[in-house]
């Protein structure tokens, strides 16, 4: 009998180890290369392998609730597995027309209404948690996104002093174990670059109702998220913006049953990174049943240029007035330009949408635009847009093409919510919208196809403070998940070293065939020409190739690149490629050899190019325009000036 109950006691005791073991769950992307492996234990936590080899020794991963931690001694209910393979076509088409989207998907239910859902992509993985409580009214205290990389890491970061930003901070760069608790936190997206040369870009997709991650240094090779609290109470500050004055203690305000962010890391060489399309791939489907009428284009913008048109066929005081906005849609029209944009000026006040400036006619710009062929965007500060948030149906009234939004520089969940309004209400209404002020893009262009671009970029509206040495990261970072609202386009162009510049005489650091180049490099639904009409005709030659570039594409490759020094890259639209190059201001002249081996075998193509002139590594100014004729087989020498480019335009012949 004794025997009896200590064999009883065992074998208890054995199955109680047995229930308390770590359990792991391995999932792998399509063609194996990459390898997820979850462990339950007393938390969450995975790790992954890249073609072998670990890049991430550890994730720990939970959801803080007021009253439960989703997470914490976790108990498996059930396991399900599935593989997707398809075809995704975005209405607009930033890097790819196509989209294969093709991932291996492991879901883990949990005791307690919960899961995680995990995908592996062959260049890259992503999770997300899913809640299926019926609790109306659920508080999250903190979600729990602890990762440790392998070692031998140099974090790119973009650091804000706060919460509270534009997100157009210069990139840092530090070895991951000097990032510590104590230093500022960084803003997404995050590129980590191992001295292996594998890469990982961290961000997020799908944040509806849900604040944006923001992520600290832990000071041991690993990083944490944090999140912006919801503000409860607000002050004024202005006609801009508002002050938070008291805020919770909970990052979101939501219910039960819901998914949330997706958080992702794209993993790889720089062309993975660089052509990846994960942010799309994990967004929300489009809620537009009709898309027919968004048309991404060129816009022509006048503020950084300070509206001044002049010469001889400027018979008018230049400025914020009727004959300055005809003369700006006279030349949208010339080049095939199809909106403007009417920047702070065009009301009466910044707080007033209804009431334009006098001096402006606004009615007659629109009818006058209307006549040539040229729509119309407004300038706006979220704040009005807010305070009168019916103006969206009384903008499509008059006739106005699409809305820039701007000053938003928060993060929180009230403010994402504001940014899926805004879309929501510009949709039924047939409006397009340019976010300024704003943080990256997160799969909401994708939800609402009308989001043509954000800012969130230090761009050329800094002038001197917008120098290659950083613009050269953004293919890899900013620009890498989304649109980005640059505004390049200068026609006055200056070495770093020698910069004086000033509206209305703007002029920009970098190269004439760095800025063609940026057309090119630079993904924008709609892509603003931000110099003066007079410096465009003056430049007749520049204006045409520019105008020549799509906003859209069909085909995205990087050619060549050395992140953070220089990149090539080649983009299809049609039947005719084109191909833009950049390069920091670290040598004199950088020389590197292009291969056109993505063109159609068989076949002959002209090309005409824009290359630095052979004193542009002090004149920027120097360029020269030329033609020829390559094939697949063309392997083509391009030099580039310190802080320089090369843009080309392929077609059939």
């Amino acid at each position: 009998m004794k025997l009896r109950a200590i064999s009883l006691a065992v074998a208890c005791l054995l199955a109680s180890v047995a229930l308390a073991a770590p359990k792991s769950l391995t999932v792998k992307s399509p063609s194996g290369n990459i390898g997820l492996t979850l462990t339950v234990d007393d938390s969450l936590h995975y790790s992954i392998d890249y073609d072998g080899k670990p890049v991430v020794t550890n994730a720990t991963i939970g959801l803080n609730l007021a009253d439960k931690q989703l997470g914490v001694k976790p108990s498996i209910k059930k396991t399900s597995r599935k593989s997707v393979s398809e075809d995704m076509k975005p209405v607009v088409p930033f890097k790819h027309s196509t989209i294969k989207n093709n991932y291996n998907e492991l879901t883990v239910n949990f005791k307690g209404d919960y899961g995680v859902q995990f995908r592996v992509f062959d260049n890259g993985v992503a999770h997300r948690f899913v809640t299926t409580s019926k609790d109306k009214d659920v508080r999250v205290s903190d979600e729990k996104y602890n990762v440790t990389l392998k070692p031998g890491i140099t974090a790119h970061l973009q650091q804000p002093n706060g919460f509270k930003t534009s997100c157009e901070e210069l990139y840092t760069h530090k070895n991951i174990n000097e990032w510590t608790p104590a230093d500022k936190m960084s803003e997404l997206p995050v590129l980590m670059e191992s001295n292996d040369g594998t890469f990982i870009l961290i961000s997020e997709s799908d944040i509806k109702d849900y604040p944006g991650m923001f992520l600290k240094g832990d000071g041991k090779g690993g990083f944490t998220a944090t999140y912006p609290k919801v503000p409860t109470k607000f002050g004024y500050d202005g006609d801009r913006s508002v002050k938070i004055v008291e805020e919770s203690d909970y990052i979101a305000h939501t219910t039960g049953t819901r998914t949330y962010p997706w958080r992702f890391m794209a993993i790889g060489t720089p062309a993975t990174i660089l052509e990846q399309t994960l942010v799309a791939q994990l967004a929300p489907k489009s809620e537009i049943a009709d898309p027919s009428w968004i048309k991404p284009g060129f816009v022509s913008w006048e503020w950084w240029n300070g509206a001044t048109p002049y010469g001889e066929d400027v018979d008018f005081e230049s400025g914020f007035n009727l004959e300055t906005y005809k003369y700006f849609i006279d030349f949208a029209a010339k080049y095939g330009i199809p909106y403007i944009l009417m920047d702070e000026g065009w009301a009466k006040t910044t707080t007033d949408p209804y009431t334009p400036n006098p001096n402006v006619d606004l009615n007659e710009i629109i009818r006058y635009g209307k006549e040539k062929g040229v729509g119309v965007f407004l300038w706006l500060t979220w704040l009005t847009v807010e305070n009168n948030f019916d103006l969206f149906k009384k903008f499509n009234e008059w006739g106005i093409s699409g809305v820039k939004i701007d000053f938003m520089d928060r993060q929180d969940q009230w403010m994402t919510d504001f940014y899926e309004r805004v879309c929501k209400e510009a949709a039924n209404n047939h409006l397009l919208v340019d976010f300024h002020g704003a943080f990256k893009p997160s799969g909401l262009e994708y939800k609402y196809p009308n989001l043509m671009s954000y800012e969130g970029v230090r761009g050329m509206e800094y002038m001197g403070g917008c120098i290659p040495d950083n613009s050269v990261y953004y293919p890899f970072i900013r620009n890498a998940v989304g649109p980005m609202d640059y505004t390049p386009g200068a026609m006055i162009s200056m070495q770093p070293y020698n910069y004086h510049a000033s509206r209305p005489n703007a002029a920009s650091i970098g190269t004439r065939a760095y800025q063609m180049a940026l057309f090119v490099l630079f993904e924008s639904g709609i892509q603003m020409l931000a110099d003066n009409p007079t410096m465009y005709y003056r430049n007749d030659d520049c204006t045409k190739f520019i105008t020549n570039v799509p906003v859209t594409w069909d085909e995205t490759r990087m050619l060549k690149a050395d992140v953070g020094n220089y990149v090539a890259v080649a983009k299809r639209n049609g039947n005719k490629w084109y191909v833009g190059a950049m390069a920091n201001s670290k040598e004199k002249w950088r020389d590197i050899e292009l291969s056109f081996d993505f063109l159609e075998p068989g076949k002959e193509y002209k090309i005409t190019w824009v290359e630095d002139g052979i004193n542009a590594p002090h004149q920027a100014m120097d360029y020269r325009i030329k033609n020829g004729t390559v094939n697949a087989s063309t392997k083509k020498p391009v030099k580039l000036a310190r802080s320089g480019g090369w843009a080309a335009i392929i077609e059939p012949k």
